[in-house]
């Protein structure tokens, strides 16, 4: 006799054995997400919203869900001579691995310390935020050995290192807020030791120095492509989330020049970015959260705060160019994290987005 209380599950598992998904499916099936891709080129979530994003866009290529089972999907980092992409499923505490060749989401790691950012060495060594619990950068050796290149700064534990990036001098700079310490879902909630939330720089002779410590919980961060800006989103910006700009110095050891680049304007939810080679922000984005401050009736005799702003509408990735103007946007049915560019010609931008791992090939490539 069928079970029909299993038929959902059995469904889903027949349609992600088709898509690739089938190897990832029963291990958080309950968080997969169902997503229809859309038929006709070219693809409607891609939106011009300036006539000079036209030429990022391919005609032929539409959003891919590629995996899908996480609780907050991060920072992903792409292994070109791998020909892989790892990405952070914070709450879950793992690192999970999509294979481009066999199309397979599985399992990279377990027990990854709510690891948050990720990124590439000069040596294509893997360079690790553990956003809470040991609170540290690490390096993943050619070997597996971990080698820990901070955890603490003037005697003091670190907050919960976010993202990171390495510099061509191999100098690793990576952001330090407090989320991973805020509460038990991204972590183990703790007392923050610092006195100020900083963006730090480690030399390459291991020597750690706050080079920004005025931005109130500092988030993604990138180098321009020719490494003379560094951007920085300051999540608890005011009145808004914000991308600064600063100008490097000639040494590469500091920075100078604040200046807003990019605001969020209201509800909008600026996270991870990276810069393609043409110096565009390519940008994830979404509905911050925030809610009415008087109540609505809503029926029922209920009363509740509204949201400020609509998921749906705002969920995706958002394209500015150096000047800070937007051009371009890609609606995603999920709030986007973070993302990388990826594939063998780093033309396929991958999003880390809430619940799933999506994709869209473009004609931009990611700045190295």
């Amino acid at each position: 006799m069928q079970n029909k209380a299993l038929e959902p599950r059995r469904r889903f598992l027949k349609n992600a054995a088709g898509s690739g998904l089938a190897a990832f499916a029963g291990l958080a099936s309950a968080q997969s997400f169902d997503f229809k891709p859309n038929q006709r080129y070219p693809d409607p979530s891609v939106l011009i919203l300036d006539p000079s994003f036209a030429k990022y866009r391919i005609y032929s290529s539409t959003v891919e869900q590629l995996g899908t089972g996480m609780r907050w999907a991060e920072g992903p980092v792409y292994f070109p001579e791998g020909g892989y992409l790892l990405c952070s499923d914070i709450p879950n505490n793992r690192l999970m691995k999509y294979d481009e060749k066999t199309g397979k989401f599985t399992v990279h790691k377990q027990n990854a310390n709510y690891a948050n950012g990720n990124t590439r060495d000069r040596q294509g060594r893997l360079v690790t935020c553990e956003h809470s619990v040991t609170r540290r950068v690490v390096r993943t050796e050619k070997n597996g050995r971990i080698t820990v290149l901070a955890d603490s700064y003037e005697g003091k534990k670190l907050n919960a290192p976010n993202d990171v990036v390495v510099k061509s001098d191999d100098s690793v700079w990576f952001t330090d807020p407090t989320f991973g310490i805020n509460g038990e879902w991204e972590g183990s909630k703790a007392t923050p030791e610092q006195a100020t939330t900083n963006v730090y720089r480690i030399a390459k002779d291991g020597k750690l120095s706050a080079v920004i410590t005025d931005l109130v919980n500092p988030n993604g961060l990138a180098f321009s492509p020719d490494e003379k800006k560094l951007y920085v989103v300051e999540w608890k910006g005011t009145p808004n989330r914000s991308i600064w700009s600063y100008d490097v110095a000639t040494d590469g050891a500091s920075v100078s020049n604040k200046t807003k680049l990019i605001d969020a304007d209201g509800p909008g939810a600026l996270d991870g970015f990276r810069v393609d080679r043409d110096g565009n922000l390519w940008c994830g984005w979404g509905f911050n959260g925030a809610f009415a401050p008087e109540p609505t009736d809503v029926g029922g005799g209920l009363k509740a705060h509204l949201p400020l702003g609509k998921s749906e509408e705002m969920d995706g990735v958002k394209v500015f160019n150096r000047d800070g103007k937007p051009i371009g946007f890609i609606r995603l049915p999920e709030r986007c994290a973070n993302l990388e560019f990826g594939g063998p010609k780093r033309n396929r931008l991958y999003m880390a987005s809430s619940h799933s791992l999506y994709a869209l090939y473009v004609e931009a490539h990611g700045a190295v």
